[in-house]
């Protein structure tokens, strides 16, 4: 059978934006493979995955399957797989053109939520590996590999952009490398650890901790998910030598402050239960209308 390019099979919007860089390149894929459409937010309407939406814009041709078990694309010299979302079985995992971009430095945090977990655990550097695939988790051999700094303000958003960016450049030296290129290295026994999908007792900020770590969940988890300091969403915060009860709110000369332990956590964005996001400031003067 004819070889006929590139498959592409990814999801979310990190994995759109690689899409796009690739769509720009000698190395178009030809064939997009996504999740299928599932209601979303409050209206619970029918929404595409990101990489369906580009792939429509980018004029390639477009599957998304109930079930990928049996997935073969052997008419494909390559196949990218980008934040898929699904577990891959046989025969595609035999593939020896199948390469996977994942956002952190494996063996540092394997599974569904790589980005959030390195804010969250106070990480300077994660970065992206394009890595051959195998049946357990993010295990698959490495082929190339580049650290990333975080930087002390950077949120979920700032750094998936960076690092999905850097994602599409490796992505493209790994499939210009071609099947028949560089020896990949196996992972580290040393080092790993699993970073798993972020729950609803993730976005709670615990009043137990201090406020630069509950600072750094509320940067995990922005501008996609959002954290609560109690029934109080929280977008943006920041780290205050200041005491408030821990897990009581106060408002001291216009700052909205949440108590943790050593301190408190100046809320900058929230959003009140069933209302907008808000600059924290509007928020606490409508307090005292």
């Amino acid at each position: 059978m004819p070889h006929r390019g590139i498959a592409f099979l990814g999801t979310s919007e990190f994995a759109a934006v690689v899409l796009r860089r690739l769509a720009r390149s000698p190395h178009r894929p030809a064939l997009v493979v996504t999740r299928p459409d599932r209601p979303k937010g409050r209206g619970r309407r029918m929404a595409s995955p990101p990489v369906a939406d580009a792939a429509r814009e980018l004029g390639i041709a477009l599957e998304q399957p109930e079930d990928v078990t049996g997935l073969e694309l052997r008419e494909h010299e390559h196949v990218a797989v980008v934040a898929f979302g699904a577990m891959l079985s046989e025969p595609l995992l035999s593939h020896p053109g199948l390469r996977n971009v994942h956002p952190s430095l494996l063996p540092r945090w394997r599974g569904a939520a790589p980005i959030e977990r390195a804010i969250m655990a106070g990480d300077a550097v994660t970065g992206v590996t394009i890595m051959g695939m195998v049946a357990e988790l993010d295990a698959g051999p490495i082929y190339l590999q580049e650290a990333v700094p975080i930087g002390d303000e950077d949120d979920y958003g700032a750094l998936s952009e960076r690092l999905a960016a850097l994602g599409g450049e490796l992505l493209l030296r790994a499939l210009d490398e071609g099947p028949g290129g560089r020896d990949p290295l196996p992972q580290p026994a040393e080092g790993v650890t699993y970073a798993a999908k972020i729950t609803a007792d993730d976005r709670r900020l615990d009043p137990a901790r201090s406020p630069a770590e509950n600072a750094r969940v509320v940067r995990a988890l922005s501008p996609h998910v959002g954290a609560k300091a109690g029934d109080l969403g929280a977008w943006r915060a920041a780290p205050v030598d200041a005491q408030v009860k821990p897990g009581e709110t106060a408002i001291r000369d216009g700052a909205l402050l949440w108590g943790c332990a050593g301190g408190a956590l100046e809320l900058l964005e929230v959003q009140p239960p069933g209302g907008r996001r808000m600059p924290a400031a509007d928020y606490a003067r409508g307090l005292h209308a």
